[in-house]
């Protein structure tokens, strides 16, 4: 497998986007992630902007990396001065990198509009930079900033650049698309004309303010280019870099080259995730590979298809890149849903799970939605069958709040909830800082005389949703409720036109799904 050099720039570039903020040590946590990935060079800040990215080189060089080389950023010296005397390289090389990445204009736009000064000064900064930092050892990578877009405004200019650059002694010569405005064939032919005229090794760094970053650096690749610059999670500066965790399997599993260690490949949805616990960042579920709607079926020919060949809906095995694959149920779901999520017990052909598919599109017609709450709708299979019997009933509940109306204070909230087990019946009574709350505890208290076990069992999360907003205050909304028990996780879902009904519908089933989990235990 050919070598495809990862440079992954989340710890400077991605920081530049918008609501991401690292401390030094999320910083010095993010690559010590990205070293176990296996990714060759780590760009990790601008020592000469901040103190906090001058105190992280301090902090990293107390670690010891076994795959990445730590490398620097900065920009090539000021206009009318020497490298010697600039303070932004004196600064790299103070932050004790093998490697550093400064960039220069390739843009002569850029050069004479924005820097405000000459073309030959420019070249002059561009090579006096690289030569300077070279001979005190350093490794440089030379990035030659708003490349596509000089190379169309004077692509003699931007081929001067590169000329510069390798010249002076860069190792890498990376092509940046800084605006992201570059178009997928204009990557690929502007890349193999630069291809044909140096014998630098090229790199390609690409934003995606058209949303074409990953298929532009897909393109550059097949063009020469031997680098690729990202961020792991694509977020960045505007709109974002090239998304390494979309392009390396794409890369690696269906090109042929080989990024990083293909044990760790197959872990890749698994860093992805603890980077965005990191970045205090969602992955979107929508992600290529490795966000969690990746190899999500919810349609019933595609169910029934991926169930009998995976590769009929599934371009590769979600176990390659650590994900999985997750059948939805829902009105447009069918039988093949309904087997699979009732473990076979109920054959895919047979009168009952037609049943509960037609079950099933007529309460999500209602309002309900299984998507996100499967244990509601396994509880709803079940109670479909004969030999279910509920572990309790709700006989009565009521809820009364009280409320200052002068300073909206909440003066708290208190409810009862009969219910009968069998020919037992039983009162609970509790108190919350809201109705649902309180509901909540009043429930749990009642059932919690027959069913100790309850105990561990305590809600994570609780959601709302107004499904008919035009109903204004009539309106009918949908709960979904998250519990746990410590060892699994299930969520489930009530609608009504009355919040407090919808939440009673949701605990309940929460309640009798982990009794039926503990059945199937022989708890009871």
């Amino acid at each position: 497998m050919e070598r495809l050099t990862i440079f992954d720039s989340t710890l400077r570039d991605g920081a530049q986007g918008q609501g991401i903020s690292f401390s030094v040590g999320d910083k010095l946590h993010i690559l010590e992630l990205l070293d176990e990935l296996g990714i060759p060079y780590v760009e990790a800040g601008n020592p000469f902007s901040n103190p906090k990215d001058r105190e992280f080189f301090r902090e990293a060089a107390g670690l010891s990396l076994k795959q990445t080389r730590l490398t620097a950023f900065g920009s090539t010296r000021r206009p009318g001065s020497t490298a010697e005397k600039d303070p932004g390289l004196a600064a790299l090389l103070e932050a004790g990198t093998e490697a550093v990445s400064i960039f220069g204009k390739a843009s002569a736009f850029h050069v004479e509009q924005v820097l405000r000064t000459s073309r030959e000064e420019n070249l002059e900064m561009i090579g006096d930079s690289i030569r300077f930092l070279a001979s005190r050892g350093r490794e440089v990578i030379f990035d030659a900033e708003h490349f596509f877009d000089g190379w169309k405004q004077d692509a003699e200019y931007a081929e001067a650049v590169i000329r510069t650059a390798e010249t002076a002694g860069a190792q890498w010569i990376v092509l940046c698309d800084t605006n992201g405005g570059a178009l997928p064939e204009e990557v690929f032919h502007i890349v193999s004309e630069i291809k044909g005229k140096t014998s630098a090794r090229l790199g390609i760094h690409c934003h995606n303010d058209i949303g074409c970053a990953v298929a532009n650096s897909l393109l550059a690749v097949q063009a020469g280019a031997v680098q690729v610059q990202g961020t792991l999670l694509g977020f960045g500066e505007r709109c974002g870099n090239a998304n390494l965790a979309a392009l390396m399997p794409t890369l690696q599993l269906k090109l042929g080259y080989n990024c990083i260690p293909a044990e760790r490949m197959a872990e890749l949805t698994q860093y992805a995730r603890a980077l965005g616990e990191i970045a205090n960042v969602v992955p979107d579920a929508g992600m290529p590979y490795v966000g969690s709607s990746a190899f999500s079926h919810k349609g019933g020919m595609h169910i029934d298809g991926v169930m009998k060949i995976p590769a009929s809906f599934e371009h590769i095995d979600p176990a390659s890149v650590g994900n999985q694959r997750n059948v939805l149920m829902s009105e447009v779901a069918g039988r093949a849903a309904v087997s699979r999520m009732m473990g076979g017990e109920i054959a895919k052909d047979s009168d009952m799970a037609a049943k509960i598919v037609a079950l099933v599109k007529e309460r999500e017609f209602l309002g309900y939605q299984y998507e996100y709450a499967a244990a509601s709708l396994q509880l709803m299979a079940l109670r479909q069958q004969e030999n279910f019997r509920p572990f309790f009933k709700v006989l009565y509940s009521r809820t009364i709040g009280e409320q200052t109306v002068e300073d909206q204070r909440t003066n708290g909230s208190s409810a009862i909830v009969k219910i009968q087990v069998g020919d037992t019946c039983e009162i609970g009574g509790g108190e919350g800082e809201g109705p649902v709350h309180a509901l909540d505890r009043a429930l749990r208290k009642a059932v919690g005389k027959f069913y100790p076990s309850l105990e561990r069992t305590r809600l994570t999360d609780y959601k709302v949703r107004v499904i008919e907003p035009k109903d204004a205050t009539a309106a009918k909304v949908r709960v979904l409720v998250e519990t746990t028990d410590g060892r699994e996780v299930w969520s489930t879902v009530g609608v009504s036109r009355d919040i407090i009904n919808a939440s009673l519908q949701a605990c309940v089933d929460a309640i009798e799904y982990k009794l039926w989990l503990d059945s199937r235990e022989g708890k009871f």
